[in-house]
């Protein structure tokens, strides 16, 4: 699970993307291309592997790397998937090791047919299905919980028809997922039931789509149709000519990640009937209402943290809004930091402040999260050296107390500088003239959904599932497997 992986070493060292999936059922043309196309406008989601898998009525034909999707693939390499049926995978590890074998889709071959799968989020019961499943024969070649989901579905494949194999295999899987699977060349796609990853549906000229972001369905010059509902299995009809959908499982309440909003998402999608942009505006003008600080000028920490810094000097009517920080876009995610001095520079490598902006004045600093602080402390450093007067700091979300097990890779409870600081102390900690943040009530309210709805795990402590040692936020309990299993 993600909370006991050291998170990769990131520039900023901040929580780090799930994945990204899609999957086509087009009429009359290869689906690679379209993949291909939608993967790179998901790339944000993860930059670790990269896949497509497709199927030409036949047989399946794949291609999967480590690296980016320009990295990953070659135009031969596209040009010899053929089929217009076909998924993909943009991947950053949460579960499992970061090594080909745990690159998606994932494939497998049995009696039954051809399986090919593709997964956001995280399971929390893995290890216990793999065990079951490898008592009864099943070989695994990789530590992810991916590969459990596909040899659990192959398994009930054999014994059930694919609608009552999906939710077989739902009802014995516990955790966040957003799948887009290939069985043969049928394109399905399945949100958990408690909708905590996106999944959409998208409608192109000559097929369907279906996707993590609306942005990837924008990307296909598509138009995006709807949600997958949480619970509900979508299938793409074989000639592109539509879908159809069955409601397999039901919640009264739903568990969607709050941090997809706040950050993950690319401003341009909207999830759930809702663009991130305008909740992200929203969430700066609350910031305001909650606690606006008279400064000279705010200024957002980019990239994520623009769209906030843009409500929040909106909502305070007179207060100059500037891009006081200059991003360098041709530093990556990693880059060699050999000690500590190097660590303490890489931020200055990544930012560098304008300093006819601050100097004299006094400044607001926006940004979406502070995980462990380090690199908030050398932003309010770089601002001061520049000549700023005084800086304060206001974050576009509430403080994250604890680690995510659905799918984000952030830091363990003893990293996180919010586990055991309230605010002012860490404002002294930061060497911040103030700081404060977001309330989960405003975020909600932003959002547009109640509360209840949401995961917030990671702010409260308590999980909308049932993860071992952690309490929940609502009656939830993990599938019996098994003997203990009921099985119709």
């Amino acid at each position: 699970m993600s909370s006991g992986r050291e998170p990769a070493p990131t520039a900023g060292n901040g929580p780090t993307e799930k994945c990204g999936v899609i999957g086509l059922s087009l009429s009359d043309r290869d689906a690679a291309f379209p993949a291909y196309y939608g993967m790179y406008a998901l790339q944000h989601r993860g930059q670790e592997s990269a896949g497509i898998v497709t199927h030409d009525g036949f047989q399946q034909h794949q291609h999967i790397a480590m690296g980016l999707v320009g990295e990953a693939f070659e135009e031969s390499d596209i040009e010899g998937l053929t089929g217009t049926a076909g998924i993909g995978h943009v991947r950053y590890p949460t579960a499992g090791s970061v090594d080909k074998s745990n690159a998606q889709p994932f494939t497998v071959s049995f009696k039954g047919g051809s399986l090919a799968l593709s997964h956001n989020g995280n399971l929390v019961n893995a290890d216990t299905i793999r065990d079951e499943l490898a008592d009864v024969g099943h070989a695994f070649t990789s530590d992810g919980d991916t590969e459990v989901i596909a040899h659990d579905l192959a398994r009930n494949l054999l014994e059930s028809d694919l609608i009552r194999a999906v939710e077989r295999t739902m009802t014995r899987i516990h955790g966040s997922y957003s799948l887009t699977i290939m069985h043969d060349d049928a394109v399905l796609g399945v949100r958990d039931p408690q909708g905590n990853r996106p999944l959409v549906i998208g409608e192109l000229d000559d097929g369907y789509v279906l996707a993590s972001e609306s942005a990837a369905i924008d990307t296909l010059d598509g138009t995006t149709v709807r949600d997958v509902h949480p619970g509900e299995l979508v299938i793409l009809q074989e000639d592109g000519s539509g879908f159809d959908a069955y409601q397999l499982v039901e919640h009264d309440q739903h568990a969607h990640c709050f941090f997809e909003y706040v950050y993950f998402a690319r401003p341009d999608s909207v999830i759930d009937d809702t663009l991130v942009y305008e909740v992200r505006r929203d969430l700066g003008r609350k910031l305001w209402e909650e606690s606006g600080v008279e400064s000279d000028v705010v200024m957002p920490v980019p990239d994520s943290g623009r769209a906030f810094a843009s409500g929040y000097a909106e909502a305070a009517d007179g207060v100059d809004f500037a891009e006081g920080l200059m991003k360098n876009r041709y530093v990556g995610r990693t880059f060699i930091m050999p000690n500590q001095e190097a660590r303490e520079r890489a931020v200055r490598l990544k930012l560098n402040p304008i300093r006819s902006t601050v100097e004299g004045r006094t400044v607001t600093i926006i940004d979406d999260s502070i995980v462990r602080g380090t690199t908030s402390k050398q932003l309010v450093s770089l601002i001061r050296d520049a000549g700023a007067e005084e800086v304060h700091v206001r974050i576009g979300a509430p403080p994250i107390r604890a680690p995510c097990y659905m799918g984000i890779d952030m830091a363990t409870r003893e990293e996180l500088i919010a586990a055991d600081m309230d605010p002012s102390t860490i404002a002294e900690t930061i060497e911040a003239d103030s700081l404060a943040y977001l309330s989960t009530d405003a975020v909600a309210a932003a959002i547009g959904t109640d509360r209840s709805n949401l995961c917030m795990g990671c702010v409260t402590g308590e999980y909308p599932y049932d993860i071992e040692g952690e309490p929940t936020d609502r009656a939830v309990s993990r599938p019996a497997i098994g003997e203990d299993e009921p099985r119709s």
